[in-house]
């Protein structure tokens, strides 16, 4: 098979919740450990990080990458969906998995998938521990793809975990309250295995501790250790703003930049600096040097798209990839720090999402132009109007997400800001991202 044959095979032959949605969820590890086993167990054969949350985790994974190659480490990443190509979710050093070893890799266990009848994403997971096993990475980040507890990835036991965030998304999956999610990603915890959670979260750190307590983990809230705050001065073209981080309340880095423009990272660096902390007590070597290089040129090091993407200005143009309620809202935040006359906001989602939720933080003053990104699960985009015509959100459906941003540009004015977001697959389909 060619790449793109290759490709059409993963994606219709084995279900892909990315695409579909929760027909291509699967829960149990069974499948996974299968697969393992005939591989030769290839999770036992490098270290890692594992990481689960639901927002963060992505930005937490790469900035943990980003270090850990600036001191000097063969570093495996594995991430999850990706943004344009399938081999973005599995890098080493920042360079993707080479397409000719996924179809020789394919071709070669393609009797394997059709016994055992693995989802699109046990595949993906066993792909990648083979990938990295074969590599001998010194280390890999391995960001979970759903959940925790029945995630595919959680077959490995990792040196640290990973806790970054809980917020409501993918409910019907992961259970309806706050502790009910929080003990699906707790389910990463291991017996032994220190675990690091970002953010204190009083409805759900006692969830932490009973499972920490259980597996006899020891348990590190990292916002008690460090703090990361933005100066107040920010630019008055992007809203940025230099970053100072302490800790236990001491000065610790000063001035620090960061290539993850957002503020929103401030959530995000406490729990990367603590199992930084964690990995260093093993015999992980990161000094403050590769921590500042590491922060500053995360997207150069390990090829990240689509957090606070500055694609264009005059008009600014920014897309971001916060796809639920409590992303969307801290995208939100950030974006009206920025100075601007008019907002036009490029929005899609998908069918499985809290909409209202997310609709409800959407600026009433702002022009909107809805779309659908070109995947079964996307939202219409007709539908998706319709209901922020219901909250007051006036604008126009488009029938692409091409047609949508290239209106957006042609309304705004140099003065002007457009956003596109709402959804990862939304901001995958802008070309401009790829080209910057």
């Amino acid at each position: 098979m060619s790449y793109q044959e290759t490709l059409t095979y993963l994606y219709e032959q084995l279900p892909m919740f990315q695409r579909v949605g929760a027909a291509g969820f699967k829960k149990g590890l069974g499948n996974t450990l299968m697969l393992a086993e005939a591989l030769g167990n290839p999770e036992q054969k490098f270290r890692s990080v594992h990481v689960a949350g639901t927002n963060g985790k992505g930005s937490s994974s790469h900035l943990l990458a980003a270090v850990l190659q600036a001191a000097g480490y063969k570093v495996g990443l594995y991430t999850s969906p990706h943004l344009r190509e399938f081999t973005e979710r599995i890098r080493v050093n920042g360079q993707e998995l080479p397409a000719g070893y996924l179809v020789e890799w394919v071709e070669r266990w393609r009797p394997l998938f059709e016994q055992v009848q693995p989802s699109f994403f046990e595949m993906c997971v066993a792909l990648a521990f083979a990938y990295f096993a074969e590599q001998r990475v010194d280390i890999a980040i391995i960001e979970v793809g759903l959940g925790g507890r029945f995630d595919s990835t959680n077959i490995i036991t990792p040196l640290v975990s990973l806790i970054t965030n809980i917020s409501f998304d993918h409910q019907a999956l992961l259970g309806n309250t706050l502790p009910e999610i929080a003990a699906e990603k707790a389910g990463i915890i291991k017996s032994g295995v220190p675990v690091v959670v970002s953010q204190t979260q009083p409805e759900v750190a006692d969830v932490f501790r009973r499972e920490a307590t259980a597996k006899l983990a020891h348990l590190v809230f990292a916002d008690e250790v460090y703090q990361a705050t933005f100066s107040a001065e920010a630019s008055s073209e992007t809203g940025l703003r230099p970053l100072t981080i302490t800790q236990h309340g001491r000065p610790y880095l000063a001035n620090a930049e960061l290539g993850l423009p957002g503020d929103y990272q401030q959530f995000n660096i406490p729990g990367v600096l603590a199992t930084l902390d964690e990995l260093r007590a093993l015999g992980f070597r990161s000094t403050e040097a590769a921590v500042r290089t590491g922060l500053r040129q995360v997207t150069q090091l390990t090829g990240l798209r689509g957090r606070w993407s500055i694609i264009g200005r005059r008009p600014l143009v920014v897309c971001d990839t916060g796809h639920n309620a409590a992303g969307l809202g801290m995208v939100m935040e950030q974006l009206h720090r920025v100075p601007y006359r008019r907002l036009h906001l490029v929005i899609g989602t998908v069918n499985d999402k809290d909409v209202a939720s997310m609709l409800a933080l959407l600026p009433a003053e702002g022009v909107f132009y809805f779309c659908a990104a070109n995947i079964p699960r996307a939202l219409p985009a007709a539908e998706l109007a319709q209901q922020a015509s219901e909250l007051g959100l006036k604008g126009q459906a488009y029938e692409s997400v091409a047609a949508a941003v290239a209106a957006a540009r042609a309304a705004a004015s140099p003065e002007d800001a457009v956003f596109i977001g709402g959804s990862t697959f939304v901001v995958a389909e802008v070309e401009e991202l790829y080209s910057n």
